[in-house]
């Protein structure tokens, strides 16, 4: 079905953006999360908080958003575990790729995804990645999904579209899109419930949302807050 989505869900202000996006453009969204036992569990956690919220305080969105699925994927623990070589750590840090980098991470998101979407009846997937931040991984670039999107179609001869609606915008620019979508609501609900902190802090409350202030996730989300809200200022005056 062409008029219904499935938004990978993390629980993060990006793909939190992007759930508002698919709920503005589509008659039925569901979501996708995923538990690979990774570091930024609070991250997974906050997707339920956002869909709670969500659904409360948005109830034209909530006649529209389906069910939450999830699934497992401990494969990927093992493979963040697995030793480098020295070699590929030095190539690695040539490419600006953190030590944290899974290869391949957001190609099996797809994958199962795309799985999810063929039993539901599905075509659309939408992620939040994004090439314009340092977490522009070449598993979440505009050509590699493109080229992911044909090898999904003819695998299982099923139509997918990946649809990436932050992939050009910085940070700024995703703030003004959640106003745009669901106004200051939105924007609050965001804030107050989503979570991209790398070091999982959830407990302390900044202009910009939750998180620890100083990991490079906080400061991306915070400069970004910062440049949003100076130009809405330039704006009203």
């Amino acid at each position: 079905m062409k008029n219904a989505a499935l938004v990978l869900l993390s629980g993060g202000q990006d793909s939190a953006t992007c759930l508002a996006w698919a709920l503005s453009r589509f008659d039925r969204v569901e979501t996708i999360g995923f538990d690979y036992k990774q570091r930024r569990s609070v991250e997974a956690e906050a997707r339920l908080g956002f869909i709670a919220a969500l659904r409360r305080l948005f109830p034209a969105w909530n006649a529209k958003l389906g069910v939450d699925h999830r699934a497992e994927l401990p494969e990927l623990s093992q493979l963040a575990e697995t030793a480098m070589t020295p070699e590929a750590a030095a190539r690695m840090g040539a490419k600006g790729l953190p030590p944290t980098f899974v290869p391949g991470r957001n190609l099996m998101f797809f994958t199962y995804a795309a799985a999810v979407a063929y039993r539901r009846n599905m075509q659309v997937l939408v992620g939040g990645m994004c090439e314009t931040d340092f977490s522009a991984y070449p598993d979440g670039r505009d050509d590699t999904l493109k080229a992911l999107q044909v090898a999904l179609s003819l695998g299982m001869d099923h139509s997918v579209a990946i649809e990436t609606p932050l992939m050009r915008l910085d940070k700024a620019a995703t703030w003004q899109l959640a106003h745009d979508l669901g106004g200051d609501v939105l924007v609050e609900l965001i804030r107050e419930e989503t979570a991209s902190c790398t070091l999982g802090e959830r407990n302390k409350l900044f202009d910009w949302g939750r998180g620890c202030g100083l990991c490079p996730a906080c400061g991306l989300r915070a400069s970004g807050w910062q440049a949003w809200q100076a130009t809405r200022r330039a704006q009203s005056g």
